[in-house]
């Protein structure tokens, strides 16, 4: 517990490092949260849709939890707790844009939050929701940020097996317009697609917490889809 309140303590002070560099106006932007009490209302309106089973308010809650354990590790925990906000905040199984909503929808409403390079950044880590591949950035902070909120994203799939298989079944309640063909051919092409990979998780501390249980839930799933049925 010392170490990681030390923790706590030292990315509080390389963000202050950080901020006493910018102007006053840029100082206050830095330090402050992006997403303020009414924004949280408005965007967990959205996640509290009933076709949500999934992508919901609890999926944003759990991040935000993984995103407090490793607070030590981001460079800017305000601008990675926006991008969990937003990164679902568009969600319709239906559509192919999701994610670039999404960030348009961050874009507009953090607009005179925060400048535009921030705005940039955390509509990148947004839009790399899509792939969960790993954008270029300039910066070994940003870059750093960027995996650990790709990580969080898909910790799910390193869950105990009773919670992985709720995530499955919740998954498959937004998609119940797919006939189950359809589903399983699909379905069964992005666990293929994760299995394929050298790394599912982007960080060490992700993958030595997560990936091993992932394959096992993931290998699972994938023979289960492969049966006739």
């Amino acid at each position: 517990m010392l170490e990681l309140g030390l923790g706590l303590v030292r990315a509080d002070l390389l963000l202050l490092d950080e901020a006493l560099q910018l102007p006053v106006g840029d100082l206050a932007c830095l330090l402050e949260p992006l997403v303020d009490k009414p924004l949280k209302q408005e965007l967990a309106a959205l996640y509290r849709a009933e076709s949500r089973h999934y992508h919901n308010l609890a999926h944003i809650e759990a991040m935000l939890a993984l995103a407090g354990d490793y607070r030590a590790l981001l460079g800017d925990p305000h601008a990675v707790e926006a991008a969990i906000w937003f990164h679902d905040a568009i969600y319709d199984s239906k559509a192919k844009d999701n994610e670039a909503r999404s960030a348009a929808l961050a874009e507009k409403r953090l607009a005179g939050r925060t400048d535009a390079g921030r705005l940039r950044r955390i509509g990148a880590m947004i839009l790399a929701t899509a792939t969960h591949q790993l954008p270029q950035f300039d910066d070994d902070a940003t870059t750093r940020d960027a995996s650990l909120f790709l990580d969080m994203d898909l910790s799910i799939l390193g869950a105990e097996p009773d919670a992985f298989d709720a995530y499955e079944h919740a998954v498959r309640r937004e998609y119940d317009w797919v006939e189950e063909p359809m589903w399983r051919a699909g379905r069964g092409a992005v666990l293929k697609d994760f299995l394929a990979r050298t790394r599912i998780f982007h960080t060490e501390e992700f993958r030595q917490r997560f990936e091993p249980q992932a394959r096992l839930n993931m290998a699972r799933s994938l023979e289960a889809l492969q049966r006739p049925s």
